[in-house]
């Protein structure tokens, strides 16, 4: 068998041979452990940030939370059986799956179910189904595939950049109608990749600019997108002013109080009072929950984990990997799960503006957590597939 190393020189491989080919490898032991320590912070988190919301819905907490268990064995069910599957067959299927979620994201557009004044979901038989997740999976790997096609005239900019071009800005401007937030840091990845894939930096620019114009466009057909982002900027929080009690930046707030009651070591676990003011604590501000009741010390274990996923993706895994493709592949799926939790931890802090983007495994959901489940299963694949420290020196 013959594959091409980053360094473009090929190498001749007998395929019997676990030893150069790896195909008897076990997955990345230290990544699984990472993921399952995540679901476990998760659970306890989601439990002790959910009561507001199930009162709210004629329901109990222990009945959503053991939704929200079964909703994670099935992730993990999930990033089992994509782990059994070479990402090479993945990769060659992606296009497909790409033009499938533009299908869904337009149906979202017209008919999908309205949440807090934005159509982000897919209500059928009582499932709901976010299409932007498997949009922003589907292009991160074609656009590793695709770059890895165009190896050859990389920094051709009719031949390489123009399409590129075409796959991206359809898929982010389709999600930043209802989500800006989700199309900006799938903008942010995909530049990441395109200057990982050694693409021309003068084009990265023009992308740069191209999602600046989006943006400041998308910004415009919005007040409350407007509002979230003059907020942050102004950044006045008043806790005795009813003003800004009663005004956008209320979220912001109560994320802050909930950091500041947490201390070092929190007020315990299911003791957290901010649960009951905070929108969607379940959800976009679960880290401030964790924070309050975990103090210091957790919120950065925590971190810490997602600091190990990035360290064993990036460090190991990528480096490892099989050929290039895997290589751009798997930082793609870790930056992604990476960027997401840091950025919900972010917003809890007050260093971005609210954003709605769940934390990788940790936020109460379905479709988040099943693609999250999907790039962790395309990780271990990776992984499996590696070559020998011999082989890459």
């Amino acid at each position: 068998m013959k594959f091409t190393t980053p360094h473009s020189k090929s190498f001749i491989v007998d395929q019997t041979s676990d030893e150069i080919r790896g195909s008897g490898s076990a997955s990345d032991r230290i990544l699984l452990a990472s993921v399952i320590m995540l679901m476990i912070f998760g659970v306890l988190a989601v439990y002790s940030s959910i009561a507001y919301f199930a009162e709210a819905h004629n329901t109990t907490a222990t009945r959503l939370v053991t939704g929200h268990v079964v909703k994670l064995a099935i992730a993990f069910s999930v990033m089992i059986i994509v782990s059994k599957i070479d990402y090479h067959i993945i990769a060659r299927f992606s296009k497909a799956a790409l033009i499938l979620s533009w299908i869904f994201l337009v149906i979202v557009t017209l008919y999908g179910t309205e949440v807090f004044g934005a159509r982000r979901s897919l209500t059928v038989a009582g499932f709901s189904f976010q299409p932007s997740s498997l949009a922003t999976v589907a292009l991160l790997v074609y656009l590793c595939s695709f770059m890895i096609r165009k190896r050859e005239v990389i920094t051709d900019f009719k031949k390489t950049f123009i399409p590129a071009m075409f796959w991206i800005g359809t898929t982010a401007f389709l999600i930043g109608i209802e989500d800006f937030s989700s199309a900006a840091v799938l903008l942010g990845l995909c530049f990441i990749m395109m200057f990982v894939g050694r693409m021309s930096v003068v084009q990265l620019g023009s992308l740069v600019i191209i999602g600046a114009l989006g943006a400041l466009f998308l910004l415009s057909q919005s007040l409350e997108r407007q509002s979230r982002i003059s907020n942050y900027v102004d950044q006045v929080i008043k806790i005795e002013s009813s003003e800004f009690v009663l005004g956008a930046g209320y979220q912001a707030q109560q994320a802050h109080i909930a950091l500041a009651k947490g201390g070092l070591f929190g007020v315990g676990i299911g003791k957290s009072t901010q649960r009951d003011f905070l929108p969607a604590p379940y959800n976009d501000f679960i880290f401030a929950i964790i924070a309050e009741e975990y103090g210091l010390v957790g919120a950065g274990i925590l971190l810490l984990i997602f600091v190990l996923i990035l360290i064993r993706g990036v460090v190991f895994i990528a480096r490892q990997a099989l050929d290039e493709l895997g290589t751009l592949i798997a930082m793609a799926c870790t930056l992604t799960l990476v960027l997401y939790g840091l950025v919900n931890a972010a917003v809890a802090c007050g260093l971005f503006p609210v954003t709605g983007l769940p934390m990788p495994f940790i936020s109460y959901g379905g479709t988040s957590m099943l693609f999250s489940a999907g790039m962790v299963g395309i990780l271990l694949n990776i992984s499996k597939q590696k070559r020998t420290e011999a082989e890459y020196e």
